[in-house]
């Protein structure tokens, strides 16, 4: 019995190592309005790894004109339209640097990552509402 619970263990350690997936954002600015134009600036690129549940997220940014404040990244209800915060991730308080965390997935949230409805938005000092944004969008 313990053989077989062994070899199923195995089996599926083995299925979920081998079924990472990479989604990948570019990230750009997106001024909301006018007077936006003048403080967002820069850009970068972000990598998501999924292995199993854990999203593994790393990337950098560049350009921006004041320093990173926070980064999260959100879901949006379609394509190109803001959405509420679902996860934060760490960034480099620079205006150049990293970007990184490891989140814990939902099936749900899985669903929205497939259907590129997750996206990264970074936020610096000079643009509170959003600097740079990037929908994760799988690598195939």
């Amino acid at each position: 019995m313990r053989a077989a619970l062994l070899f199923v263990s195995i089996c599926t350690a083995t299925l979920v190592a081998q079924s990472t997936r990479t989604f990948k954002a570019r990230l750009s600015p997106v001024p909301i309005d006018l007077t936006m134009q003048a403080t967002v600036a820069g850009s970068g690129t972000v990598t998501g790894v999924l292995s199993g549940t854990k999203l593994t997220i790393n990337g950098t940014f560049e350009g921006l004109k004041s320093p990173a404040t926070i980064v999260k990244v959100r879901k949006s209800p379609g394509r190109g339209i803001r959405g509420p915060e679902v996860f934060d991730l760490t960034a480099t308080p620079e205006t150049s640097g990293s970007i990184s965390g490891v989140l814990e997935l939902s099936a749900a949230q899985i669903r929205d990552l497939e259907k590129g409805l997750l996206y990264v938005q970074l936020h610096s000092e000079k643009a509170p509402e959003g600097n740079l944004w990037g929908w994760l969008l799988e690598k195939k």
